[in-house]
């Protein structure tokens, strides 16, 4: 049994610049300029389930992103862990894109890449942590899903057994194939690039489609396919004078309830219904 295997991943701001990460007021967007870029986390881990399936069984592994032209350096990564081919949707028409619009045209660029017998993604992405995307994607694609997998398994070649988790539980569940799995952190533990991977990387294919090469409808993509939209943002100001409070637990608590009242806040008034 050889799998035909999709994995889409995200390029995401590093985390560890997040404190250096500024946004526009005009055009509400993340200011990307000058934060290197990574491959979300979790999204790793789907990639590595797609390796492993791939040395279990055989097959292809094809890692796909929309995003602007510099996450090619997340592709090549992601073909030096494994992945045979990539794949960049790119274009400024897809730019400002909601989860719904993204979703979209991730779907539409997989439809151009072929029949893929399992899509794998994160569970959410480290930026906007919607985990929206999953679903949504399986739905444009009209294949069954299912989202936050910790581990699975192939009971026949056509039908996996999938373990979920959940709040206080885990769900089992069996699907058919096609089908799209958000997989957890927990997973597996993704592999290192090694310095041959990286070599053998730059000999793999790494194809980038625009808004023309993956037959999309234009009012279903970027910010004008896009339901939802940021509202207003302002920054708050942080030169709020700070004052320090001396004394024992009582005498600042009486500090404090007085500086309250000051400011037009009785904090001992009830709340009304609330019976306290």
């Amino acid at each position: 049994m050889k799998l035909n295997i999709a994995v889409c991943i995200k390029s995401v701001p590093d985390p560890e610049w997040y404190e250096k990460i500024t946004i526009d007021i005009k055009t509400k967007t993340i200011t990307r300029k000058g934060i290197p870029s990574i491959i979300n986390p979790v999204d790793k881990n789907a990639l590595e389930a797609a390796l492993q399936l791939k040395e279990q069984f055989g097959g292809k592994v094809t890692v796909v992103c929309m995003a602007p032209p510099g996450a090619t350096n997340e592709l090549y990564e992601a073909m030096a862990m494994g992945a045979d081919e990539a794949a960049l949707l790119s274009d400024l028409a897809f730019a400002g894109a909601d989860t719904l619009a993204t979703s979209y045209t991730l779907a539409q660029g997989l439809n151009k890449l072929g029949k893929f017998d399992l899509v794998l993604t994160g569970t959410e992405s480290a930026d906007g942590a919607t985990a929206q995307v999953p679903a949504q994607l399986a739905e444009w694609l009209k294949i069954p899903h299912l989202w936050n997998v910790k581990e699975f398994t192939f009971a026949t070649e056509q039908e996996l057994h999938a373990k979920v988790k959940m709040d206080d539980a885990v769900g089992e569940y069996v699907i058919q194939l096609p089908a799209l799995l958000a997989v957890s952190r927990e997973i597996n533990k993704p592999r290192y690039t090694t310095a041959m991977g990286v070599m053998k990387a730059r000999k793999k294919t790494l194809t980038i489609l625009n808004k023309n090469d993956i037959d999309v409808n234009k009012s279903l993509i970027g910010q004008v396919g896009s339901p939802t939209w940021s509202g207003d943002i302002s920054i708050p100001s942080l030169a709020r004078k700070g004052q320090e409070l001396i004394g024992t637990p009582e005498e600042i608590a009486t500090q404090l309830i007085a500086k309250l009242r000051a400011a037009g806040i009785n904090p001992a008034k009830r709340r009304e219904g609330d019976g306290k």
